[in-house]
C-alpha cells in the first residue's frame, strides 16, 4: 500500500496518465500530458516534439512540456524504485526549445523527490563527467543528438558509465504510460556553472601538448561541441580552422551528424582549401567524431576505430575491443591487430549496448560506426566522448610523425562499403520488417541460394541480421534505435562491384516492403 506522502491524489489522476492523440494549438497540449509510446526506444527516449504531417501540412507533436514534465516523474519514480541515491545531473543541448524541455524535465524530477544537478548547457559526455565530477549517480540530458530540428529526447541513466537499456528504458515506460508516477517531498536544485570548465580541463589534462605540428578542421555543424572543441584542440597546440563552430540553431548548413555524407564532403572541401592534415567533425551533442583525412577523403569511423585498435593493441597487446554490427570486418581479420593478440567482439549497434558490453568483458575501448567511442581506464572513464575520440586520433599521428593520415588509412587491408543508409519504416512495424527480411536471408541460407554470386556462409543477428559471403562480403539490415527507420550497410575486401551487388540484393528485396520508404542516403 502507497504511503500517503506518494500516493496520488484522484484529482491528480487526469495530469498523471499520459495521452497519444492531444493534438498542438488546442487547450488540451497545453494542459494534459501528451506522450507517444514509442518515444520509449531501447536505450535512449526520443520524440518529435513539433513538426508537420507530409500530407496534410497540420502540425503533429509526440510529446509535449506537461508529457516531459511526467516522464521527470517518471525517472525519479524508478530512482526510487531501484534503491538509488534520489539525485541526477540535468544539461541540455543547444536548439532553441532545449532548455524549455529541460525545465519541464526539472519540474517532473522535483516533484518525485530528486535532488536535481543542473549543469546548464552542455555535451552528453559533460553531464557523463559531471555524474563522476559531483558522484552523482543519476543523468538526464536533453538532447536529440543529431536528429532533425523538431526533434528531442533524454539520455538517462543512474549507474556511471552506463546508460539505460532495454530493461530501464522497459520500466520507465510502464511507469510513465500507466500513471504510476510517485509525488515525493525533499526535491531540491543546485546549479553548477562550473562543470564547464571543469570538464575542459579535464580534456585538455588527457590530451597533453602534441609535439608534432598539426593543422586540423575543427567542424562543429553550428551545434553544442562549438563551445568544447575548439579550446581543447589548441590547448594541444594545434592550429585549429573553425567549420561551422558557432552556435545556431537553425542548423544552416546541416545537421551536425559527422556519419552523414553531407558533413563529411564539408570537411573534405574545408581540407584541401586549408591544406590541413585532417579534419574532425562532431555531432549535435558532441559523444560521436568523424575523420576526414589530409587527401580529403572521408574515412568511415569504423575505418578510424581499427586504426586506434592498432594503436591501442602495440601499447597494450592482447587487448579486447568491442565493435558494432555496422562496423568493417576488419577488426576480426586485420593481420596487424591479429599478430598483436587482440579480439575483438562484435555486438549490438547503440551507445548504451557498447557501454555495458565492454564493461561486461573488461575490453580496452569500443568502436560504432556511427562514431561513438568508447575508453575504459587507463584511457577514459567508459562513457563515449566525441573530443576523447579526437585525442586519440591526435595522440596516434604523435605517434607516427612521418605519417600523414591518408598513409596510415593506406596501411589498411583495403575494403569497399557503403555509407550508413537508412530507409524511412514506421516505429509501430519496422521491427516486424527486420523479422521478416531476417526469415528470408536464412531461407536462402537454407537453400543454399546465392546472393550477389556467392552462398551465405555465416549470419549474426546480434542486432537485425548482418549475412556474410564466401568471400568475406556481408550486408546488415536492422531497425533504428532511435528513429523510424531501419539501417542498410554492406562492405566488402574484394570490390566496389561486390559491395554494390549486395546492396542492390537488399535494396531490391527491401522494395518488395510496403512499409519501407525514402533513403536518406543511397550510393
Amino acid at each position: 500500500m502507497q504511503d500517503d506522502a506518494t500516493k496520488p491524489h484522484a484529482r491528480d489522476a487526469e495530469w498523471l496518465k499520459p495521452r497519444a492523440d492531444i493534438a498542438p494549438n488546442t487547450a488540451e497540449y497545453e494542459t494534459l500530458p501528451l506522450v507517444k509510446p514509442t518515444g520509449f526506444r531501447e536505450y535512449d527516449a526520443r520524440w518529435l516534439h513539433f513538426g508537420e504531417d507530409e500530407k496534410t501540412k497540420q502540425p503533429v507533436s509526440e510529446i509535449n512540456l506537461p508529457g516531459v514534465r511526467l516522464l521527470g516523474m517518471g525517472l525519479g519514480t524508478l530512482l526510487h524504485e531501484a534503491g538509488v541515491r534520489p539525485a541526477v545531473v540535468v544539461g541540455h543541448d543547444y536548439r532553441s526549445y532545449s532548455q524549455s524541455i529541460k525545465q519541464a524535465l526539472i519540474a517532473g524530477l522535483l516533484a518525485s523527490g530528486v535532488e536535481v544537478h543542473d549543469i546548464g548547457l552542455a555535451l552528453s559526455p559533460t553531464a557523463y563527467f559531471a555524474q563522476e565530477h559531483l558522484n552523482v549517480p543519476g543523468v538526464a540530458m536533453v538532447t536529440a543528438s543529431h536528429n532533425e530540428n523538431g526533434w528531442t529526447g533524454v539520455k538517462m541513466g543512474m549507474n556511471p558509465p552506463l546508460t539505460f537499456g532495454p530493461d530501464e528504458m522497459g520500466r520507465l515506460k510502464e511507469i510513465v504510460l500507466s500513471g504510476a508516477v510517485q509525488q515525493r517531498a525533499g526535491g531540491s536544485l543546485h546549479l553548477h556553472p562550473e562543470i564547464r570548465q571543469a570538464y575542459i580541463d579535464d580534456l585538455i589534462r588527457r590530451g597533453g601538448r602534441l609535439k608534432r605540428k598539426l593543422k586540423v578542421v575543427c567542424a562543429c555543424g553550428n551545434g553544442t561541441a562549438g563551445l568544447f572543441a575548439p579550446v581543447v584542440l589548441r590547448a594541444m597546440g594545434v592550429e585549429v580552422i573553425e567549420l561551422h563552430c558557432r552556435l545556431d540553431h537553425a542548423f544552416p548548413h546541416y545537421n551536425p551528424n559527422p556519419e552523414a555524407m553531407e558533413m563529411l564532403e564539408d570537411m573534405a572541401a574545408a581540407v584541401k582549401a586549408h591544406g590541413a592534415d585532417l579534419a574532425l567533425g562532431f555531432d549535435g551533442d558532441g559523444d560521436r567524431c568523424g575523420v576526414v583525412d589530409n587527401e580529403g577523403h572521408e574515412i568511415f569511423a569504423d575505418k578510424i576505430g581499427v586504426l586506434i585498435a592498432r594503436d591501442l593493441a602495440r601499447k597494450y597487446p592482447g587487448a579486447k575491443f568491442v565493435a558494432d554490427v555496422k562496423s568493417t570486418a576488419l577488426f576480426a581479420t586485420d593481420p596487424v591487430l591479429k599478430e598483436l593478440g587482440a579480439e575483438t567482439d562484435y555486438y549490438k549497434t547503440g551507445h548504451s549496448y557498447i557501454k555495458r558490453r565492454t564493461t561486461e568483458i573488461g575490453a580496452l575501448a569500443g568502436f560504432e560506426k556511427s562514431g561513438h567511442f568508447f575508453f575504459r581506464p587507463p584511457l577514459g572513464l567508459g562513457y563515449d566522448d566525441g573530443i576523447i575520440s579526437a585525442i586519440a586520433v591526435l595522440h596516434m599521428l604523435d605517434a607516427n610523425p612521418d605519417k600523414s593520415m591518408a598513409e596510415l588509412l593506406r596501411e589498411l587491408p583495403r575494403t569497399w562499403a557503403t555509407p550508413t543508409m537508412a530507409p524511412h519504416c514506421p516505429d509501430e512495424v519496422k521491427y516486424d520488417v527486420v523479422a521478416r527480411i531476417s526469415d528470408h536471408y536464412h531461407r536462402l541460407q537454407e537453400q543454399g541460394a546465392e546472393v550477389a554470386g556467392q552462398r551465405i556462409t555465416h549470419i549474426n543477428t546480434v542486432n537485425g541480421i548482418r549475412f556474410t559471403l564466401e568471400d568475406g562480403s556481408w550486408g546488415l539490415v536492422r531497425a533504428s534505435s532511435n528513429k523510424p527507420e531501419l539501417v542498410v550497410v554492406c562492405e566488402s575486401p574484394t570490390s566496389e562491384a561486390m559491395m554494390r551487388a549486395i546492396w542492390e540484393n537488399i535494396r531490391d528485396h527491401l522494395a518488395t516492403c510496403p512499409e519501407v520508404g525514402e533513403y536518406n542516403q543511397t550510393i
